[in-house]
C-alpha cells in the first residue's frame, strides 16, 4: 500500500456534494417557511 500523505487527497467531489446538500437544505427551509407563512395568512 502507498503511504498516506496528509493534505494530498482530491476533495473536489466531496466539496461539490456538500455544496449541493447545503443548497438543497437552504431551498427546502425557505420553501417550508413560505408554506408556513401562507398557512398562517390563510388561516388553515
Amino acid at each position: 500500500m502507498s503511504e498516506h500523505k496528509h493534505g494530498e487527497m482530491d476533495t473536489t467531489e466531496q466539496e461539490k456534494t456538500f455544496e449541493g446538500f447545503v443548497t438543497f437544505t437552504v431551498r427546502t427551509t425557505i420553501a417550508i417557511i413560505v408554506v408556513l407563512i401562507f398557512l398562517a395568512l390563510v388561516g388553515a
